[in-house]
């Protein structure tokens, strides 16, 4: 006999290449099959096609009327990030308490506090995949198998019955977890995602006349360069001064690379390649597992 699940229905507001992604890994999951957990969602820029596009890839039901989308056990918000904290304003006024609220966004600073302001039981979550196209189209279950989900969560709601039920699902779609805070998320992700974007699109424009010449190690460094502004303005706006800090370090250490070059000190340089060559090979491992 099947344990009544504490998350009977999950809401996915805004359904573009995360949430959707998110939608069929969880859906298609051992888990939520065994519980037969009810998927909603709604996306303010559907067509009736694109409506009949999602219930096709996994989406039960899409909701217009507020008080029934925001009646689910989990609500996770897939906007971009300033329109997901926006939202929170509607889930105060239209979700029961018992409601608990999650996000996809790229920075969790702002929506946390926010969320805490609100008083809304509120746990960040940031799946550690993408690509450079956007759209439910684009979208795959098979986009967050193996991947990391980082969850933000300093009110212990993680250990609640709802939070453990939240990884257990993850889990069963094939998500690794990992917790922080929403401070150091931001921090880290600064380094690690915004601050390669930003250096992707930067390189592009200023190898911008030498593009026609160029190899196929110029086009894997550069392949971010192709995200969108429409994700990459909200996500500048909210964690703007962690990414500053990540290019002003990030340009002092680029300064130091050019002293060396200039100077010939390739012992230097040696010992700069073999680091990186290890590092390499412990992301590659840490990819892996």
């Amino acid at each position: 006999m099947t344990v009544d699940s504490p998350i009977s229905s999950i809401s996915f507001i805004g359904l573009g290449l995360i949430g959707m992604s998110l939608l069929q890994a969880i859906k298609r999951s051992p888990l939520a099959r065994e519980h037969s957990i009810l998927f909603q969602g709604f996306d303010p820029n559907f067509s009736e096609s694109d409506r009949l596009c999602v219930e096709k890839l996994g989406l039960d039901r899409f909701l217009e009327d507020k008080k029934r989308l925001y009646s689910a056990d989990l609500i996770i918000l897939s906007a971009p990030v300033e329109v997901n904290i926006a939202l929170l304003e509607e889930i105060k006024l239209f979700a029961p308490p018992s409601s608990l609220v999650s996000d996809v966004s790229s920075t969790k600073s702002l929506i946390a506090r926010k969320a805490e302001e609100l008083r809304l039981p509120f746990i960040g979550m940031h799946p550690m995949a993408g690509k450079e196209q956007n759209g439910y189209r684009e979208s795959n279950e098979e986009l967050l198998r193996d991947r990391r989900v980082i969850l933000c969560d300093d009110k212990e709601l993680l250990e609640s019955k709802k939070g453990s039920f939240l990884i257990k699902l993850l889990e069963s779609a094939g998500c690794t977890t990992l917790t922080m805070t929403p401070e150091e998320h931001d921090r880290v992700i600064a380094r690690v995602s915004h601050l390669p974007q930003l250096l992707s699109t930067l390189l592009m424009g200023y190898c911008a006349e030498s593009i026609s010449k160029s190899g196929p190690g110029f086009a894997t460094l550069t392949r971010l360069a192709g995200s969108s502004w429409d994700i990459w303005r909200d996500i500048i706006a909210t964690n703007s001064d962690n990414i500053a800090e990540e290019l002003e370090h990030f340009s002092e250490e680029l300064a130091r690379l050019s002293r060396e070059v200039k100077q010939r000190h390739l012992q230097q340089l040696e010992s700069r390649f073999s680091e990186a060559n290890r590092l390499y090979q412990t992301l590659k491992e840490v990819n892996r597992s």
